[in-house]
């Protein structure tokens, strides 16, 4: 076992270690008397629901994270990447082509595999809580699209990083940092008239008083109502959600009919000061250019590594390749990756203060404060998260620090 096999199996192991701990303190942080501050959202049956809820989740993504740890380990050590190496260049199909079959066949393998639980979390758990709308069609026909999506979008651009590498020598990586930032903005640009229209359909908010509530607030604000949509978000689920996408011409604002359904004009108007509050204080592109930064220093790395004969070694590979490289050092940028997914956890309920802050102050406090509680009801969520378990994995800070952030005037807490 070299250095690199002890780095990957360290990070595996501290990954899965701390999620753990996390896990278990955040069980035991469940209160079990509902906070004030629900009492006029919540019942009793209804806090010991989420609760129960919180619980049955947690267990099943302990469950699933060991599956798919020893999964990995099996295959790792019994030398299955060089198995499968073997096979696909007994097809003799040309270096590209090679890659795409390899990495493919990966993928394809792990999401066969994980379907069970899958399948198990959609029409056992979240059938059981009442969340559940989607039907068996929908749901096989949305593997299929997925996957579909998949070969058309992502094979394209994963056959240029792997010509990039294979036969550039100098300065691949900037040729794969610039392709894979072309991709991104392309699809941010089209994802909400091309591909989302796959999944869902988008109806445009029909004319009415919430209409008219939400024009007069965009003109308040100066925001140029490109287009306010109805999502519906019930031919999956009954939670509610509403998220602002795209950019230019083609941005805009979707709200679950789900919402729209349970919530006030007013409480409406004030999610959706809370997406524009995105928008204007440019968070959206905040992150799009934290990731392109976070992409470059990913390819420069690789381009690094991916000759090391020792990354090859730790997997037991007779052979090496640019495509097996890809697969080894994503892996190995386990470290980098872990460290920055937490710092753009902590950016994001920042980020989420600040969107709060814009709606109440830009429209009234009380109907946002009204609009979380009825989510959090909504969508049974954990109104008491230990702070580890927040800071490892809550992109939205707990509610009850948002509704208290709100109230006090704090844009961050």
């Amino acid at each position: 076992m070299n250095i690199f096999a002890v780095i990957i199996l360290a990070t595996l192991a501290i990954d899965f270690v701390l999620n753990l701990v996390a896990d278990y303190y955040n069980l035991r942080s469940l209160d079990e008397g509902l906070p004030g501050e629900f009492s006029d959202v919540y019942d009793e049956q209804t806090y010991e629901q989420s609760q129960a809820y919180t619980k049955e989740r947690t267990k099943f993504g302990i469950l699933t994270s060991v599956f798919n740890l020893a999964l990995l380990l099996v295959f790792w050590f019994a030398g299955g990447f060089n198995w499968l190496d073997e096979i696909v260049r007994s097809w003799q199909l040309g270096v590209i082509w090679t890659g795409l079959a390899y990495i493919g066949l990966l993928i394809l393998a792990k999401s066969i595999l994980s379907l069970p639980f899958s399948i198990y979390s959609t029409f056992v758990i979240e059938e059981k809580y009442g969340f559940n709308k989607t039907t068996p069609g929908t749901f096989v026909l949305d593997l299929l699209k997925g996957l579909a999506l998949g070969v058309v979008l992502g094979g394209p651009l994963l056959a240029g990083i792997l010509a990039f590498f294979t036969f550039i020598d100098q300065y691949a990586w900037l040729y794969a940092w610039g392709a894979v930032t072309a991709f991104t903005l392309f699809v941010q640009f089209v994802a909400p008239t091309w591909i989302m229209p796959i999944f869902n359909d988008f109806e445009p908010l029909e004319e009415g008083d919430l209409r008219r509530k939400i024009r007069s607030y965009a003109d308040k604000v100066n925001f140029a109502m490109e287009g306010v949509y109805v999502m519906d978000g019930s031919k999956r689920s009954s939670k509610s959600n509403a998220f602002f996408t795209g950019f230019g011409k083609n941005k805009r604002i979707a709200l679950y009919d789900t919402l729209i359904d349970n919530h006030t004009e007013d409480e409406l108007v004030a999610v959706l000061a809370h997406e524009i509050g995105h928008y204007k204080k440019k968070h959206i592109i905040k992150n799009m250019g934290i990731s392109i930064l976070q992409t470059g220093i990913m390819f420069f790395l690789l381009s690094v590594f991916l000759n090391s004969q020792g990354l090859y070694d730790a997997f037991y590979m007779e052979q090496m390749s640019v495509y097996a490289g890809l697969i080894f050092f994503g892996m190995l940028y386990a470290p980098i990756d872990m460290i920055v997914s937490v710092f753009m956890q902590v950016l994001s309920r920042k980020y989420e203060f600040e969107a709060d802050a814009f709606a109440s102050t830009t429209y009234r406090s009380e109907p946002m404060i009204s609009a979380l509680k009825k989510l959090s009801k909504d969508n049974l969520s954990n109104l008491t998260p230990h702070p580890f378990y927040v800071f490892l994995n809550y992109s939205h800070p707990p509610v009850l620090q948002r509704i208290k952030a709100i109230r006090t005037g704090d844009s961050y807490n």
